[in-house]
């Protein structure tokens, strides 16, 4: 770089970290991270000092006027309204509490902190405790106190409302953390950090700058900053500032050698591979695939699954990113079987069998006769441990077994399916007698951490540990959500039919 190049890339980083807004108001930005994953918000996370709302290309703007306001004239102003209820995220959720079929109390009387662990621990991998688990990130529910007495302190608001974030996203389920993080607004650098993340995972660059480009003093990373700069259009104001960058010591080299590829396409030609970082960010990512050395995702987070719904994607990486994504309740079943029927299988084996035998399924459906495919399809799912996902797909689509068909395999298998997804059946599911036990008295507070050690308990159920899931089961009842204990319980008894282990 010619000196005259790095004093004005040096005066205009300056300029960039001279005006920094001072803190006036508690942020979620006090807060820690929460997510497990250690992707998460390391696309936007700069230095603590970096938080101006400046870009490259702008004019800085002026000092801050310390002075009182002083009226121009003797005119009425106008009236600006303001919400009053947006105070603690914590409360904040899509979906109301009865809505949820929650308790509104479901926290009092229990610490942010420890309600936060307990979410990013609590297993969910029984689809009604998935569904559970879900409902229970999503509620609108009065928020726990954050432990501070002083007005001034914001203490631990809004650690529960990241937490909740984070789950989602740490199971993939970006939609439903987008909508949730939205109810807060962009305007938090935590909050916003996880927006842009989100808006890279689902390929939606411009969706991610635009967020930048409109949510001043929210510290994005210079890398972020570098690569909006490159999206918009101006490459120049993108090549200086990636330069001043490195020289001030504002990103790391393997940032700089990823963006230097990024910027200049004399390195497309070279066959010169980049080596990932041992903690992929959604920015790497999204540039690796930029720069055309795009990244598998099977052995990123789950949330990165998400890139491969793309249409711009092969119909198997299609195919097995939604599987992937199915299989946890990160994305709507029926949004797989929308992917199943889009073309004729390939090949055959592994994801290619299963999209024959939904295909055929499918056809069956449509003449009124599913049971005819039905054992052929759960048999392939089974096999690979999806029977539950199939059940949520075809399940709706399902008559109901007669008492003449009581013998038939394709029958037996219908009444598993529809008994999988809490349908009723005639006769009825038994469940197993290890799995009942006596309701114990409902607690009076803290209801929220004995529901969610209760789903603790039901999980051990899968592992055969039907005594613990059983005082699970019982206290899901003892907090009012008999509906969610009944239909674990039905899954637990189902279970080892759907996964060959009777």
């Amino acid at each position: 770089m010619t000196d005259p190049l790095r004093i004005f890339a040096r005066a205009a980083l300056a300029a960039i970290l001279s005006f920094l807004p001072p803190m006036t108001a508690p942020s979620l930005a006090q807060q820690k991270p929460l997510s497990a994953s250690d992707w998460l918000s390391g696309s936007v996370r700069g230095p603590v000092r970096e938080s101006s709302a400046w870009r490259p290309g702008q004019r800085p703007p002026p000092p801050r006027d310390r002075s009182q306001p002083v009226a121009s004239s003797g005119s009425v102003g106008m009236v600006r309204v303001t919400r009053l209820d947006g105070g603690n995220p914590d409360a904040a959720g899509t979906i109301t509490a009865r809505k949820a079929g929650l308790p509104a109390d479901l926290w009092q009387g229990s610490e942010p902190q420890t309600l936060a662990q307990l979410l990013r621990q609590t297993p969910a991998r029984l689809a009604s405790m998935n569904d559970l688990l879900r409902r229970v990130l999503l509620a609108q529910l009065t928020p726990p106190s954050a432990g501070s007495s002083d007005p001034r302190d914001p203490g631990d608001t809004g650690l529960l409302f990241l937490a909740r974030a984070d789950r989602l996203l740490d199971m993939g389920a970006l939609d439903p953390a987008q909508a949730l993080l939205l109810t807060a607004g962009p305007g938090d650098s935590e909050v916003f950090r996880r927006l842009f993340d989100i808006a890279l995972l689902q390929g939606d660059e411009g969706r991610a700058c635009r967020i930048m480009d409109t949510t001043p003093g929210v510290a994005p990373s210079f890398s972020a900053r570098i690569f909006c700069l490159a999206q918009t259009g101006d490459w120049a104001a993108a090549a200086i500032s990636l330069q001043g960058a490195e020289a001030l010591g504002l990103i790391d080299t393997h940032q700089a050698v990823l963006l230097t590829h990024f910027l200049d396409d004399a390195f497309v030609d070279n066959g010169q591979a980049i080596q990932p970082s041992d903690r992929i960010t959604p920015l790497e990512f999204r540039i690796h695939e930029a720069i055309g050395q795009p990244l598998p995702t099977v052995s990123l987070p789950l949330a990165f699954a998400q890139s491969d719904l793309r249409l711009n994607n092969g119909w198997k990486a299609r195919l097995e990113a939604a599987e992937r994504l199915a299989r946890v309740g990160a994305i709507p079943a029926a949004t797989l079987r929308e992917i199943y029927a889009e073309q004729k299988p390939a090949a055959s084996g592994g994801v290619w069998e299963r999209a024959g035998a939904m295909r055929t399924l499918e056809a069956a459906i449509a003449s009124g006769n599913p049971l005819a495919a039905l054992p052929r399809a759960f048999d392939e799912f089974s096999r690979a441990d999806m029977a539950d996902v199939l059940a949520a797909m075809v399940a709706s689509d399902l008559p109901r077994p007669r008492q003449a068909d009581a013998g038939s395999d394709a029958a037996q298998v219908a009444r598993w399916l529809l008994q999988w997804q809490g349908q009723p059946v005639d006769p009825p599911l038994t469940v197993l007698p290890d799995l009942v036990a006596g309701t114990p008295p409902p607690p009076r507070d803290r209801k929220g951490e004995a529901m969610l050690a209760a789903m603790a308990d039901i999980d051990a159920g899968i592992e055969g540990d039907l005594a613990r899931a059983a005082r699970g089961l019982a206290m899901l009842r003892a907090l009012g959500l008999e509906a969610d204990a009944d239909l674990a319980a039905a899954q637990l008894t189902l279970r080892p039919h759907f996964t060959g282990m009777q």
